[in-house]
């Protein structure tokens, strides 16, 4: 057979491949390698074989072939046919590359690769990670999974994992962001990835990082005009921004967001996960169970799907249904960590404490870039009143995560219980300085805090003003207007004091605290005795 001849088979392979017709291209590729025995014959047949499921058949080839042992293609491709074998052992073992050391500052280039490639080396020190995160050891894992992103940033697979899993603290995903060498033409690809990292930076700076990749632009020559494209609707970018809301505690606005982004593409995983969570926060039950209804249908073996169950019954107040969902989405995802956290919950809304703290070790050993699990054990530990066992946890999470307002605000709270109130007052205004401004709703209860600390320093005029800026945010507190009554109290400006009892008790009418308080602001000011100012007064009538 001429060459030429045999070229067209290689096209007609290649052409079989990009249609999907898998049978064709392994019928092909099997007949050009047979006549031609060339490595890179060899190397088509395997992908054909790879491609159409025949993972023995096509690991066989390969390492029946002693080019295995010299070219890198050939034994990634026969370390993936073990991937998809689930053998972890031989996969690693095939990935035992000479000249390749086990730490991650020696990054190996493949001087052949074309500049739009993404470097083999990467890749196999993906492939690599993910050996060993199947085989749970998760600290080589991750060091293999940093190489990766290092030996070539456009390896995003492997910064997802690092991101998603939890596997950076925030100082180390900014370290390894810092690190990576980008390509002059990749600026905008640093500003995405930063976008992805956590995001509870000072409000101006992610808002910033949004608005450069919003003017990121493509200006495509058609016939008739110039056309700029720009990635201010791009999905992905869309769904980093509702996540940022959703971390700021806004979620209506969040929930909105991704409503919108799910009309434009209902198969957004990425999207479908902060639309649940805004969702749950927001108490809308009835859109948790037609998510979960259709997760469950069209994804029954993902994670995802049983934790939208476990969302929806969490929502509704049942409890023992949520973590029986819950556990479910843990069995079929092991590194999914909205599950372990949501089971956790689940335990501890039970008031199962030692099984909700169980769930939150495990989840703190599996995702120890990831704050939320060491920051419950800290609130079961205050829950039973131990409190600095409690301060220990929360200290711990603002170590992985030191830019978290709730961290900080925790702090207060178990400083308060523990009557150490100028650090509590401390604690508090650090709370509200990470806060995002303007202040929502959500925060109204750090700021009433803040005027009970201040009031227990005596600090009358900051505790005054702290409890009306929480006023502002809320009218429907009773611990608010109670406080404000008691600072007024204490001030002897018994006629205000009264005035703000009866409006806490309006809103809780058998409030304990408020009944007996109120009772004795009217003897403190029967006490008092009239107003001068109205006893001259009545003096110049009867004149």
């Amino acid at each position: 057979m001429r060459e030429e001849e045999i070229e067209k088979l290689r096209g007609v392979v290649r052409d079989c491949v990009s249609k999907h017709l898998y049978s064709s291209a392994i019928f092909f590729a099997d007949k050009v390698a047979a006549l031609t025995n060339d490595p890179a014959d060899i190397y088509m047949q395997a992908q054909a074989l790879f491609l159409g499921r025949h993972f023995r058949r096509a690991f066989h080839l390969l390492n029946a072939s002693k080019i295995v042992l010299t070219d890198l293609r050939f034994r990634y491709l026969a370390a993936k046919c073990l991937e998809e074998l689930n053998d972890w052992d031989q996969c690693l073992s095939m990935l035992n590359l000479p000249h390749h050391h086990t730490n991650n500052s020696l990054i190996y280039l493949d001087k052949d690769a074309a500049a739009a490639e993404i470097n083999i080396s990467s890749a196999i020190c993906f492939l690599r990670a993910k050996a060993y995160e199947a085989l749970e050891n998760r600290a080589q894992a991750r060091l293999w999974y940093i190489a990766a992103v290092k030996a070539d940033p456009l390896c995003y697979e492997a910064l997802e994992c690092l991101i998603e899993k939890h596997m950076l603290t925030c100082d180390e995903e900014a370290n390894l962001l810092s690190s990576l060498q980008f390509g002059p033409e990749d600026g905008w690809l640093a500003s995405f990835y930063s976008c992805l990292t956590k995001k509870y930076d000072k409000e101006s700076v992610v808002e910033a990082k949004f608005r450069e990749l919003e003017k990121e632009s493509c200006i495509s020559d058609s016939s008739d005009s110039s056309i700029t494209q720009t990635l201010k609707t791009n999905t992905d970018l869309l769904a980093c921004k509702a996540e940022y809301y959703h971390q700021c505690g806004e979620y209506q606005k969040c929930f909105e967001l991704t409503s919108v982004l799910l009309e434009k593409d209902p198969f957004h995983l990425k999207s479908t996960l902060v639309h649940l969570a805004a969702a749950m926060e927001l108490g809308n039950s009835n859109e948790l169970y037609l998510m979960a209804c259709n997760l469950v249908k069209d994804y029954p073996q993902k994670a995802l799907s049983w934790f939208a169950v476990g969302c929806y019954y969490y929502c509704i107040k049942k409890y023992d249904q949520s973590h029986r969902y819950f556990s479910k989405a843990t069995n079929l995802d092991g590194t999914f960590p909205p599950a372990w956290i949501g089971y956790g919950n689940a335990y501890a809304a039970r008031e199962e404490g030692d099984q909700a703290m169980s769930v939150y070790r495990t989840a703190a050993r599996l995702f120890p870039g990831c704050h939320l699990p060491t920051l419950y054990i800290g609130m079961e530990y205050m829950r039973t009143h131990s409190f600095k066992l409690a301060e220990q946890f929360f200290m711990q999470a603002k170590t992985i995560c030191p830019s978290d307002p709730l961290v900080y605000n925790e702090l207060g709270v178990v400083a308060y219980h523990m009557k150490e109130y100028n650090k509590a007052a401390l604690w508090f205004e650090k709370t509200l300085a990470h806060i995002p401004s303007p202040l929502s709703e959500l925060w109204e209860p750090t700021v009433v805090n803040l005027a009970h600390a201040y009031r227990k320093l005596k600090m009358y005029h900051e505790a005054i003003s702290h409890y009306e800026k929480a006023l502002a945010l809320s009218t429907r507190s009773v611990s608010t207007y109670a406080g404000l009554a008691y600072t007024y109290h204490l001030q002897d400006n018994f006629t205000a004091a009264i005035t703000y009892y009866h409006k806490a008790l309006w809103l809780k009418p058998d409030d304990q605290f408020c009944t007996e308080m109120l009772s004795v602001a009217l003897v403190d000011e029967c006490r008092r005795g009239v107003d001068p100012k109205i006893e001259f007064r009545r003096s110049e009538v009867f004149v």
